[in-house]
């Protein structure tokens, strides 16, 4: 146990039509209750940090209490961007933690086997992150033209969680900080210092709840 988990639950539901995604039931159970479930079955896993918006951290401390979410270390509040969320939730970690996961709280259907997978993944690598090769051939646009063709062998879907050696991700911060960066993607820290990281196969039921019609999606594929 030596994995922190940072459960990133502080988006606006712009496309939800005005419902808060992370707070949304699927089959009865909230959205990032299902996400808080899935790492607390985690072996790995040490503690559970959330980051959401600040109306809502006394709602996920009762929700985690009424689950009995044992590993619930922290409830904070997010930041302007995606980035300065975890960040936020990156100086809530305990002092014993050797890894650092990202996940997105809008993936409640994350499978705890594919979680540890991609944590053994990244202690091997530095960094491993969750994903499905594509299944349509893909194409690069300019001006509405189509320019190329990329190899579909060669692509795949980016998921979460993100995983990196403590190290390496405190290394990725400083980078960003440093240099004004600003990424929308965990990885982006890793690769921006030079740190290779490891494509972890997961499934495709991992989902992420976008809009209203991803809620109906995720109840049929638990019904199934």
């Amino acid at each position: 146990m030596d994995t922190s988990v940072i459960i990133v639950s502080a988006g606006s539901s712009s496309r939800m039509n005005g419902v808060d995604k992370q707070l949304a039931g699927i089959c009865g159970i909230p959205v990032v209750v299902r996400s808080m479930l899935a790492f607390e079955k985690c072996e790995s896993v040490l503690e559970i940090i959330v980051v959401t918006k600040e109306e809502s951290i006394q709602i996920i401390k009762d929700l985690a209490a009424e689950y009995n979410i044992s590993k619930l270390a922290a409830v904070t509040a997010g930041g302007k961007t995606r980035q300065e969320s975890v960040i936020n939730g990156v100086r809530k970690i305990s002092e014993k933690t050797q890894m650092i996961a990202v996940h997105d709280g809008a993936r409640p259907l994350v499978a705890p086997e594919n979680i540890e997978k991609t944590i053994a993944d990244a202690r091997v690598f530095n960094g491993a992150v969750l994903g499905v090769p594509v299944k349509d051939t893909i194409k690069t646009v300019s001006d509405g033209l189509i320019t190329d063709t990329p190899p579909r062998s060669s692509l795949y879907i980016t998921q979460t969680p993100q995983v990196f050696k403590r190290s390496v991700y405190m290394r990725g911060i400083e980078f960003a900080m440093r240099n004004y960066l600003d990424f929308t993607d965990d990885c982006q820290l890793a690769e921006a210092i030079g740190v290779k990281v490891c494509m972890t196969t997961g499934d495709y039921k991992n989902i992420k709840i976008t809009t209203p019609e991803d809620i109906a999606i995720a109840e049929a594929i638990l019904r199934s």
